[in-house]
């Protein structure tokens, strides 16, 4: 019983951890952050932010690397459920984390997450296109349909959140799946 405890506790202080540097990110640049200021937002010692990260970097890191992950099992999903179901869970995703996306998206950070989230997109394109198609996806123009496919999904996303998340997420999602369907039906038509 005591390791659960001390796992969610664990879990609660990283959480706070993250949502404080989350919550700096929207208003400043990473690397004017502090360890200080970060522990402040999340109301720890400094003594316990350095027990889970080495940095304010390697913080940052690690919420990179776990929104890469979550991500990518969503996507992985693609193959096997239509586009609009993948699209309704990533929105699902990133309304359950907006503290996350707002920092995401954040003019405060680099690109490098949203190419990395733009490229787990694409690749999984190829793949699925490749393996129901059988086809060269360099020819007719595919790696530049998906490359558009992926940052037009993440474009419309980045919207919503610096928005504020104003409209329904279900117009989102309507929206985010019609247009992709019409990038789709296009790809299908030229191979």
């Amino acid at each position: 019983m005591e390791q659960n405890k001390n796992d969610r506790r664990t879990q609660r202080t990283e959480r706070a951890l993250r949502d404080g540097l989350a919550e700096l990110l929207i208003e400043k640049e990473l690397s004017k952050i502090t360890v200080r200021e970060i522990t402040d937002k999340a109301d720890v010692n400094r003594v316990t932010f350095y027990k889970h990260y080495l940095d304010v970097y390697d913080l940052y890191e690690q919420i990179e690397k776990e929104i890469l992950v979550d991500l990518g099992l969503i996507v992985l999903e693609y193959g096997e459920i239509s586009t609009a179901e993948i699209f309704k869970h990533l929105l699902d995703y990133v309304d359950n984390n907006r503290t996350l996306f707002k920092m995401v998206f954040s003019p405060n950070t680099t690109s490098a997450l949203i190419e990395k989230v733009a490229g787990l997109i694409e690749g999984i394109s190829r793949k699925v296109l490749a393996e129901k198609y059988h086809v060269d996806i360099s020819k007719n123009n595919i790696d530049y349909l998906n490359y558009y496919r992926a940052h037009g999904a993440i474009a419309i996303i980045d919207k919503w959140v610096m928005e504020d998340f104003v409209l329904p997420k279900e117009e989102v999602v309507k929206t985010v799946s019609e247009l992709d369907a019409h990038v789709g039906a296009y790809i299908h038509s030229v191979i």
